[in-house]
């Protein structure tokens, strides 16, 4: 029993490291593992993977500042044994994301017929800005009531949600 507790927690260990993805490859590096392409707004990245038998990108992606692009190609699983037996899937997550799921896919060429083209792009890009997150302006009907020339009541001095009125 105290031989067998130690193989299982090994199996598991390795069983959970198999789905993560890190730009430096992990604990073990390998052309397997797949690719991470970081995209900054100082450094704004677009990624196509090109077959290289007819020159064209079978996948292009200009992946928005802030993000990552995490994808591999599977081998098998294709619509077409010669021309696309494999699949490429991919995910965009953020930044320094490295366990999850590449949950979208699409057929791909065999992978001696794969290139990938990374380039960057004119910067500074900036990110879309969060539609969440209510901005400051000095416009008039931004103000709360308060500070309206009609006037209104004076917020708590406790009160944690001044701004959101």
């Amino acid at each position: 029993m105290r031989t067998t507790l130690p193989i299982l927690l090994g199996v598991a260990l390795l069983s959970t490291l198999a789905g993560c993805y890190s730009p430096d490859g992990g604990l073990s590096p390998s052309t397997s593992r797949g690719w991470t392409y970081i995209s900054t707004p100082m450094q704004p990245i677009s990624v196509a993977v090109v077959d290289t038998r007819t020159q064209e990108a079978f996948f292009a992606m200009d992946i928005p500042p802030g993000k990552q692009l995490t994808f591999n190609i599977v081998e098998g699983g294709g619509d077409d044994p010669v021309y696309t037996p494999n699949r490429l899937v991919y995910s965009v997550w953020e930044p320094g994301t490295q366990i999850g799921s590449l949950d979208n896919q699409l057929t791909a060429p065999p992978m001696s017929c794969c290139r990938i083209d990374v380039s960057i792009r004119p910067s500074p890009e900036w990110p879309d800005p969060d539609p969440a997150v209510r901005l400051r302006t000095d416009q008039m009907a931004d103000r709360p009531p308060y500070f309206t020339p009609a006037g209104g009541a004076l917020p708590n001095a406790n009160d944690r949600h001044i701004y959101d009125r």
